[in-house]
């Protein structure tokens, strides 16, 4: 072969090879592009369920907390009235 079809043929692979590397990395980024994607969605529904269990755990725990308040109320009438029979003191 002479020189100018070795050129040729050395601009053909060139060419060749970089849209190979571009078609390449297209694909590859579309590829990365769309798992973040299914990633973010996923974390969007954990993040839901985590907020839903948080919120029955807010809820769960100011029932507990009202009880706790009421025997809390009713052992300072108790002591209210123990105080009141032993020492006839009353307290406010």
């Amino acid at each position: 072969m002479n020189e100018p079809q070795v050129w040729t043929l050395i601009g053909v692979f060139a060419a060749g090879l970089f849209g190979m590397i571009t078609l390449m990395s297209t694909m590859f980024v579309r590829i990365v592009r769309t798992e973040i994607g299914s990633v973010r969605s996923e974390i969007r529904t954990e993040i839901g369920s985590v907020r839903g269990e948080l919120g029955s755990l807010r809820s769960e725990m100011q029932s507990e907390f009202r009880g706790m308040h009421q025997r809390i109320d009713r052992l300072d009438s108790d002591v209210n009235a123990l105080m009141k029979h032993t020492f006839g003191i009353q307290r406010d």
